[in-house]
């Protein structure tokens, strides 16, 4: 016989659920209907004792109740309320004894495990810049690697492959000034800022750190001794005559509205007005982001993309990066309305296309309706994202490695289960766009339900919790009933953290990660259904910054244990 005492919550659930027995209530009478004891607290009153009788007896008997007519049904609940004296009227259980008693039994998550997966993807950066760019033998080792511990959870897997329009990184990248030397008259003077300018005084910024090259830049290589053109266009608005750049190099401040000065318009606007006025470089200046928070007075560059459907044909030959405001502030002071010269060297091409990758684990169902757990395992080039999102990569392996233990004890679920990461997504959701593209028939068929898991980490000092959204009520639902259970069996996390759950309508979906393609493009007629999660306190992201020593493994058990719970929920209820 099992010592019931020695025995968790979570275990005697499982023990209760195992012999189709009720599984709600405390450990104590968990324990008591193990061992064949009657159910009734001695503290209940003889008045209330009908009425949760009624109420247990028709949870036990839910299965049975569930085939019956509708009619009869309404008739059974009439009589329920009639001998509960109307009592049941008032209480919010009736809607569990129509649609049965729901009991939420929350999945394991290893934290540690979810650091070494984390750890394990970080390992396979970039030897420079540490980043997993899609399109690169980095991006292509992490897919491997994702596929190769499906498979050490005996759960199988595929890879499939996209190509895409995708730039590649050069090796040769410079962002300079140099300030003329004043020697002059030894055989007509040497070229100013030349190896014979001996006393030239030249200031070099780092890259990654103090610049970042921009999402699809093409190439360019100026020289101090061009004498460029260097344009102050502030915020770059379409009034602003960025036809004095012309083959020169324009800077644009990265602001928001102030002082009746429009915005910043994003780098597809930009870029394609540097194109149409033909310049040969483009700076964007950080006044914006992260601004005093990771360096003091200052606001650290970082990684973004562009729309490549926005054009006709991508400019090659336009140098494109973000610098900080410290470099933006001293290339104005030094070149706009100083005598020092700026090298810019941008080694990027961008015409031709990159294989982008996509893993799978896939656990079969008893039917062919869909739940797919997705994140991207691509990162911007410039830093070892592992944020944004070695954290979702890593929780969806946590996810998936625990639904191949319940696999292994409770046999098929419900639903088949996909486990996807996404390659390309940092570029504008590709990965994810044309997976969707190439499933579209069947996801317009069985999918019932897609979760996100993009930079849901909470950092600790800059924590405000977790927000977890969805467009679908029912499933809101749910999670709100699963956060009260994980609040009663892991208060220790659930006390660190606020957890916001939202109800968006449809339209109101952000399009910014890889949960779009699924709520908007696999049916014409019909929103998919999604759950999203967003973490806190990332002012790292997309910079040099965003690397493993501030990673909390710990917050990833929110997301992970919380809409993995409702996936079982749903998989084996």
């Amino acid at each position: 016989m099992k010592n019931w005492h020695d025995m968790t919550v979570k275990e005697l659930k499982y023990e209760l659920k195992n012999n189709n027995m009720p599984c709600t209530g405390n450990k104590t009478q968990l324990i008591k209907r193990l061992e064949g004891g009657t159910f009734i607290d001695a503290e209940i009153i003889e008045e209330k004792i009908n009425k949760y009788h009624i109420i247990n007896m028709i949870t036990d008997k839910y299965n049975y109740i569930k085939s019956i007519h509708f009619s009869t049904l309404s008739i059974i609940v009439i009589v329920i309320i009639g001998m509960s004296g109307g009592a049941l009227l008032n209480s919010d259980r009736i809607l569990d004894i129509i649609g049965g008693e729901e009991d939420y039994i929350l999945i394991d998550f290893d934290i540690n495990q979810s650091r070494e997966y984390a750890q394990t993807l970080v390992n396979l950066g970039h030897p420079d810049w540490e980043g997993r760019l899609s399109g690169t033998i980095e991006e292509k080792n992490t897919a491997e690697s994702i596929k190769y511990n499906f498979s050490e959870m005996n759960i199988p897997s595929t890879i499939e492959e996209f190509k895409v329009p995708m730039f590649e990184m050069g090796n040769q990248f410079e962002l300079s000034l140099c300030t003329p030397g004043d020697l002059g008259g030894i055989l007509a003077g040497p070229t100013p800022c030349s190896i014979a300018d001996a006393n030239r005084d030249i200031i070099e910024f780092t890259h990654t750190e103090d610049y970042v090259i921009q999402g699809y830049s093409g190439s360019m290589d100026i020289r101090y001794a061009s004498e460029t053109n260097v344009i102050d266009l502030g915020v770059g608005s379409a009034d602003k005559n960025w036809g004095t750049a012309s083959q020169g190099i324009g800077l644009v401040w990265l602001r928001d509205s102030i002082n009746n000065e429009s915005a910043t318009e994003n780098n597809t606007v930009l870029f394609l007005r540097a194109q149409e006025n033909q310049l040969s470089g483009l700076i964007l200046i950080n006044d914006k982001t992260n601004c005093g928070e990771l360096i003091e007075n200052d606001c650290v560059p970082y990684f973004k993309s562009l729309n490549v459907d926005s054009f006709n044909n991508l400019p090659e030959s336009i140098g494109f990066l973000m610098a900080s405001k410290s470099v933006g502030e001293y290339i104005v002071n030094e070149v706009v309305n100083g005598n020092s010269r700026i090298q810019m060297i941008v080694d990027v091409q961008n015409q031709g296309t990159g294989t982008i990758y996509v893993p799978c684990g896939i656990i079969e169902g008893k039917t062919d309706k869909l739940i797919i757990f997705g994140a991207h395992h691509d990162t911007v080039y410039n830093g070892q994202g592992a944020i944004d999102n070695t954290a979702g990569a890593a929780t969806l392996q946590e996810i998936s490695r625990q639904f191949g233990e319940i696999l292994i004890e409770y046999g098929k679920p419900e639903y088949t289960l996909w486990f996807c990461t996404w390659g390309g997504e940092e570029e504008g959701l590709l990965g994810s766009s044309e997976w969707v593209k190439k499933h579209q028939n069947r996801l317009e068929k069985d999918l019932r339900l897609y979760i996100n898991l993009d930079m849901n980490h909470v950092d600790l000092e800059r924590n405000t919790g977790v927000t977890l959204f969805g467009n679908n009520n029912n499933d809101i639902s749910h999670i709100n009933k699963i956060v009260k259970t994980f609040r009663d069996e892991y208060s220790n996390i659930y006390d660190k953290y606020e957890i916001n759950v939202m109800l968006l309508d449809s339209e109101e979906m952000p399009k910014n990660s890889d949960h779009a393609p699924f709520v908007y493009e696999i049916s014409e007629d019909k929103f998919g259904n999604s759950l999203v999660c967003y973490g806190s306190g990332s002012s790292e992201y997309h910079t040099y910054l965003d690397t493993m020593d501030r990673f909390n493994e710990e917050s990833l058990a929110l997301s992970g244990i919380i809409y993995g719970s409702f996936v079982r929920y749903l998989s084996y209820k």
